[in-house]
């Protein structure tokens, strides 16, 4: 058995870790750290051992969510990561159980309870990351950076393109599934109220990074309630659309977008407006597993010291130059424009 001690590093333990952004996570894992092993569980065994013999230092086991102990007996870990909906919440008891940091990509907004609920049962275990921000950091982390240009933020606008034939693998086209139900209310920000926003009021449009306009809706990934206290800013929406991403169509791969628009005041209290995107070539897939090797590294005391225990969104734990390296390495690109003039501007009084 791996011990904590000496040199030799207990297992990162993704559960999931078959589907597709469990491969990313572990290729960018591997890439970054080849000596530390990795445990891809899953509930098929034969799809976990085909996806781990891949990867060098990479096994398989099977994860039996109704099982105490997941069926893993006394296996030790460095760090978990949850990458399909737990409903029962046994992966992250577990985690706590061995003291081990857990994130999981998957609740809605509006399913944050288990998770606060498992860590103020237990605040002393471990880290609990609460990993649903739209792909795990992309937007959330440069979203912290770009702020920084404000003395004063009034309105932050995200606005996502997911192309309509981007990969899903069969748990991940589940989660959206769930997520865009349970977000047929979206939780919105305007004048520093919050609001649930139902119906015909969750229609919106995007602006592709080529100027195209897309139908889209209102989201509520927890990008939200990060900025929202990260920045102070009054008036935050973010709006997803799913359809031909613009690199597709003009000829290209199929890719993802993330559009960041920022107004308020510069330092010198001018006004300032910034727009600018995030793109990755190879779609939303990549940035998911970025983001997740990136918050396991950290929880596994691979990136400096683990952090305590306590509840995280991925971006308090991410450095942010680093993810930003990370990025362009693995293909993708940030880009800036020229704002958009009709864009809201938000409120000027917080």
């Amino acid at each position: 058995m791996l011990q904590a001690s000496g040199s030799v590093q207990n297992p990162i333990l993704i559960i999931g870790g078959a589907g597709e952004v469990g491969r990313w996570a572990t290729r960018f894992l591997r890439v970054q750290h080849p000596d530390v092993p990795i445990l891809i569980g899953g509930r098929d065994e034969q799809r976990a051992v085909r996806a781990a013999a891949a990867f060098d230092g990479a096994s398989a086991v099977v994860v039996d969510l109704t099982a105490s102990d997941l069926g893993l007996g006394e296996q030790r870990v460095s760090a978990v990561a949850t990458l399909f909906t737990d409903a029962t919440g046994a992966a992250l008891r577990w985690a706590q159980q061995k003291s081990a940091g857990h994130i999981n990509i998957s609740p809605s907004i509006s399913e944050l309870g288990l998770e606060a609920a498992s860590f103020m049962q237990k605040p002393a275990a471990a880290p609990v990351v609460l990993g649903t921000e739209w792909l795990v950091g992309a937007t959330s982390v440069p979203s912290l950076l770009f702020a920084q240009q404000f003395g004063r933020l009034h309105n932050i606008h995200i606005e996502a393109v997911l192309d309509e034939q981007d990969a899903f693998g069969p748990a991940a086209n589940a989660d959206f599934e769930r997520q865009m139900h349970a977000g047929a209310a979206a939780l919105m920000r305007t004048a520093g109220a919050w609001r649930w926003c139902h119906g015909d009021e969750t229609k919106s449009k995007v602006r592709a990074i080529d100027g195209t306009a897309l139908d889209a809706n209102v989201f509520s990934p927890n990008d939200i309630l990060l900025l929202a206290n990260a920045t102070g800013a009054p008036d935050i929406r973010f709006d997803l659309a799913i359809g031909m991403s613009s690199a597709r169509r003009n000829g290209g791969p199929v890719s993802t977008e993330i559009i960041i628009n920022l107004s308020g005041l510069d330092h010198a209290g001018q006004p300032l407006q910034k727009r600018h995107a995030i793109v990755h070539p190879g779609g939303q897939m990549p940035l998911t597993g970025l983001g997740v090797a990136l918050v396991l590294e950290r929880l596994a005391g691979l990136a400096g010291e683990p952090p305590r225990p306590g509840l995280y969104f991925p971006a308090q734990l991410i450095d942010h130059s680093t993810y930003f390296d990370r990025l362009r390495a693995s293909g993708g690109e940030v880009m800036e424009f020229e704002p958009i003039k009709h864009a809201q501007q938000g409120s000027d009084q917080a």
